[in-house]
């Protein structure tokens, strides 16, 4: 028939082509319902068919002129620098639901030494966008001023802001359960028969690390009758290097468990035992936090707490969307449960050796 996609019409940037199939898989639905859709057929719902769209935008293809639309409007996603893994994942999961809600994302990635948080927020003022969502900002900060974000409510724009929590900000939060997340990690280790756990995070100052130590202490008191544990808890960045650095201090105090604030930390807590000669889990178990892309395949699998990416990313973009549609943002919080993921970085621990 003439004028109907049969392929889509114009290459990426590097030159590859693709086919209805490649868009069928990436949107769970099958060549002819992709076909009735590119040709702007009857018969496909309208969840289906942002599906199809979804999946043609991310796969980094141009719509059929036919099919676009004008963007909602532009949203804002500040989020620290990419480097560690969850970064991505939480900027790909945010993306993908404003892409399915009509908003066109705009990244703004922080870097050392680059832009600071506040001259992002400007540059995306100019541009007009319909709101923002922070990730791990500085209102993740206990030091910093919350007053940066009160201005921008004051101003109008609704925001939501993840990871980190302050009772200054009229604003909805975003965030794991931190403290579950440590009891977790805690009660995995003891009931393997550890009894020296030791906690690797990064710097105080950071909400998400008040609520680990929060958890965790709790978790030593309760499952070991462990109350004294300032010894057996070390701070650092939240790097593979900062959690190497963490871990050494731990194991000259004699943990022979390790629970770590980040996949990153963990993967350095594990060099810091390799170079000791000590064996992954045969002589120290190491438990991470996040569940980063990847670190299933690391050496060993890394036992870790998922962080519920998804799930947040989704509450995020349906919030901020609320605000925009009228409904006032007010100061609560939106609390996810984590999951605990074991692979093969954890095991029995003195008490069952013996």
């Amino acid at each position: 028939m003439d004028g109907e996609v049969t392929q889509i019409p114009r290459s990426r940037a590097d030159g590859t082509v693709t086919r209805l199939a490649d868009i069928a898989v990436q949107a769970g639905v099958s060549e002819a319902t992709v076909s009735r859709v590119l040709n702007g057929k009857p018969g496909v719902s309208a969840a289906t068919r942002r599906a199809v769209l979804t999946a043609l935008d991310l796969m980094g293809y141009e719509r059929p002129q036919r099919l676009r639309q004008r963007s909602n409007g532009l949203i804002g996603l500040v989020t620290p620098e990419l480097d560690n893994p969850i970064f991505p994942a939480f900027a790909q999961a945010i993306e993908k639901a404003l892409t399915q809600h009509g908003y066109t994302p705009v990244l703004c990635t922080q870097l050392p030494g680059g832009a600071p948080e506040d001259e992002f927020t400007e540059l995306l003022m100019e541009r007009g966008v319909s709101g923002i969502v922070f990730v791990s900002g500085l209102h993740a900060d206990t030091t910093a001023r919350m007053d940066r974000y009160t201005r921008l409510i004051d101003r109008g724009l609704p925001i939501v802001l993840l990871d980190g929590y302050s009772d200054q900000i009229d604003a909805p939060f975003i965030s794991p359960d931190d403290r579950l997340a440590a009891r977790l990690a805690v009660q995995h280790l003891v009931d393997l028969g550890h009894e020296r756990i030791g906690l690797a995070l990064g710097p105080a100052r950071f909400v998400p690390v008040v609520r680990k130590i929060e958890g965790y202490r709790r978790a030593m008191s309760q499952l070991l009758g462990v109350t004294e544990v300032d010894e057996l808890i070390s701070h650092s960045l939240f790097s593979v290097e900062g959690g190497q650095a963490a871990a050494v201090k731990l194991l000259e105090r004699g943990c022979t468990g390790i629970v770590c604030a980040s996949d990153l930390m963990a993967l350095g807590a594990i060099r810091a035992c390799r170079d000791r000669d000590l064996a992954v889990p045969g002589e120290v178990s190491v438990v991470g936090f996040d569940d980063s892309p990847l670190i299933a395949f690391t050496d060993p699998p890394l036992t870790t707490v998922r962080k519920p990416i998804g799930a947040m990313a989704s509450a995020a973009v349906e919030t901020l969307l609320e605000e925009i549609n009228g409904m006032p943002g007010k100061n609560m919080e939106l609390m996810f449960q984590p999951e605990l993921v074991v692979r093969r970085s954890t095991g029995s621990g003195p008490l069952v050796s013996r």
